[in-house]
């Protein structure tokens, strides 16, 4: 992997480069679909392309593993080949839902045992199975394993929690380190910070994640229910640690606003099931607030839900009739509502990585932040 910076901001710490994969570029900052189980709910790959303009998606490694299983995807000689996708992707290490689980797992120094959620059976991963697991995979980026605290979160457990996930950090590097990927093409490892909102923590975490020198680092462990201010402050405190050659992707945010934000602090990677989940309820992120689609005052409001967006269903559907389809339970009301929300997404990076080039990114970032916070 290579990471090239191409242009800095000079009233921030926002930037704008390219990444280079085996399987191509990825102009930073970015943006990343969730495509939990091989796709992202509700669209297809070529929709992902053309409408929405993904460079880059995300896979998870828990649920691939449960399901289709990893003999299913080294047989089809990979996951890009398995759901047909040619850009890259990158799957995150099964850490998150170390956290998720917390009611069916138990975690100790060698890994963490779970109970599957589609049939109760028993799982183990250690950080060298969760590598083996992602090898098998096949992702371009692949996470090291790491316990992602919960909030709030005691002290002493952060601390204690942090020093294991970098224990696990070396075993996963080692691990990675003797063995090469099983597809014929690189793969790249992020180490992650983590440390709950303390900041002597995680200024802790992140000198040892950048001793690492690995290629990239990665930020976890936020966006779990902690006040917006103290995930600024968190991301602040890291990225003026972490090496500014490397990317740095802020795992599991956020909102279009905490995009901006944390843009402006140094971050070049973002992913989130907001944009496609919400979406499905009815909830759209706009250039101009955020959107209720199944309220009442838009039953008659034939404008375009938003004529700003890449998508092409968000220019030339009416909010009136998608409103219509939600009322109607049409499918395919959450899958234009999912194409809106992943494409405004992608063409809000993308409005960034102008300003940035512009010179302008400061002024135009706040006056946009102020502007999709409204609830219209």
């Amino acid at each position: 992997m290579k990471f090239t910076i191409e242009h800095k901001d000079a009233q921030s710490s926002a930037r704008t480069g390219q990444i280079e994969t085996a399987h191509g570029s990825i102009q930073t900052p970015i943006f990343m679909p969730v495509g939990t189980v091989a796709s992202v709910k509700g669209v297809h790959q070529q929709e992902l392309k053309d409408q929405i303009g993904a460079q880059i998606i995300l896979g998870n490694t828990y649920h691939l593993y449960l399901r289709p299983g990893t003999d299913i995807l080294q047989k089809a000689g990979g996951l890009h080949k398995f759901m047909a996708w040619d850009r890259p992707i990158l799957t995150d290490s099964g850490g998150y839902q170390v956290y998720s689980l917390s009611g069916s797992r138990k975690i100790k120094e060698a890994g963490v045992t779970f109970q599957s959620h589609i049939d109760g059976s028993k799982h183990f991963f250690s950080p060298e199975k969760a590598i083996d697991i992602q090898r098998e995979i096949g992702a371009d980026i692949i996470m090291a394993f790491d316990e992602c605290t919960p909030y709030p979160c005691d002290y002493n457990y952060a601390k204690k929690s942090m020093h294991m996930t970098h224990r696990w950090l070396k075993r996963c590097c080692e691990h990675f380190d003797q063995a090469e990927g099983l597809y014929g093409y690189e793969q790249t490892l992020f180490p992650i910070i983590q440390g709950s909102t303390y900041t002597d923590l995680r200024k802790i975490s992140a000198e040892y994640i950048a001793s690492m020198d690995r290629p990239a680092n990665a930020i976890g462990g936020l966006s779990v229910g902690e006040p917006a201010e103290e995930m600024y402050e968190m991301t602040e405190v890291v990225c003026d640690i972490l090496p500014k050659e490397k990317p740095r992707y802020l795992m599991g945010v956020g909102t279009p606003m905490n995009l901006l934000e944390c843009v402006a602090l140094g971050v070049d990677m973002f992913d989130c099931v907001l944009p496609s989940r919400n979406a499905r309820h009815g909830l759209l992120y706009t250039s101009e607030g955020i959107i209720n689609i199944k309220n009442a005052k838009w039953k008659e409001d034939l404008s375009a839900i938003d004529p700003k967006s890449n998508a092409l269903t968000s220019r030339t559907h009416s909010k009136a009739y998608l409103r219509h389809l939600f009322h109607s339970k049409e499918l395919v009301g959450p899958q234009i509502a999912s194409l809106h929300n992943l494409s405004f997404y992608l063409w809000l990076m993308e409005e960034a990585r102008r300003h940035i080039v512009a010179g302008d990114f400061t002024s135009w970032k706040n006056q946009m932040v102020k502007d999709m916070s409204q609830r219209l």
